[in-house]
């Protein structure tokens, strides 16, 4: 979280120890290939330091400021990233239950203006079965706890965030914590006694 590099900053400044913070994200894919998006947060010196070492890994690689900055919008991209399934997740229901072919919508969507990273992704992998994104329930509703609670401290109203997070309540106490994010498409398999299936999309992404 913000709070705790923040914290942990101040206990290596006592040091004289200087801290950059770096989350990433685009999923664990990107990173096998060395093409992860990074999020530096720290003085510009530092980063301007270090910055081969992060070509190495990553090939989007964005300053956002001061620290805390990068945990800030780390936090708002995954938010977008769960918003972005539940409304994937509903967008492939409605195909299925409207009697479309399921892969064939699929690619009708990702050709469309609905498109969305996540659509991509973790939609084939909903459409696959697997749900195996390598990220779990917890870890979604952990940054989603962050996110309303950034939108408390700025005042935004989070509306999408706050519906999306009982979502993954509901998810949690249907197949418990460690159970892989997209499965809250599962959750509307089930209570429409509906699959989700089409042939020709993978298990795990590349």
């Amino acid at each position: 979280s913000r709070d705790e590099i923040l914290r942990l900053a101040a206990v290596a400044a006592r040091h004289g120890v200087r801290t950059m913070e770096l989350p990433v994200t685009g999923g664990v894919h990107l990173a096998a290939h060395g093409t992860i998006t990074m999020l530096a947060g720290g003085d510009k010196d530092l980063f301007e330091m270090h910055l081969p070492a992060l070509e190495a890994m990553g090939n989007k690689i964005f300053h956002m400021g001061t620290l805390g900055n990068a945990a800030i919008i780390k936090v708002i991209t995954n938010m977008l990233a769960f918003i972005h399934l539940k409304a994937c997740s509903e967008a492939l229901m409605l195909a299925r239950r409207g009697g479309l072919d399921l892969g064939q919508a699929w690619h009708a969507i990702k050709a469309s203006s609905g498109n969305s990273f996540v659509h991509e992704t973790e939609g084939a992998l909903i459409l696959n079965g697997s749900y195996d994104v390598a990220f779990n329930i917890d870890l979604a509703l952990k940054d989603l706890g962050f996110a309303m609670a950034f939108g408390r401290e700025f005042g935004v109203p989070l509306d999408l965030a706050g519906v999306t997070q009982q979502t993954y309540v509901a998810a949690k106490a249907a197949y418990g914590g460690n159970a892989e994010s997209p499965m809250i498409a599962k959750l509307l398999e089930d209570l429409l006694k509906t699959d989700l299936r089409a042939p020709g999309f993978p298990a795990r992404l590349e």
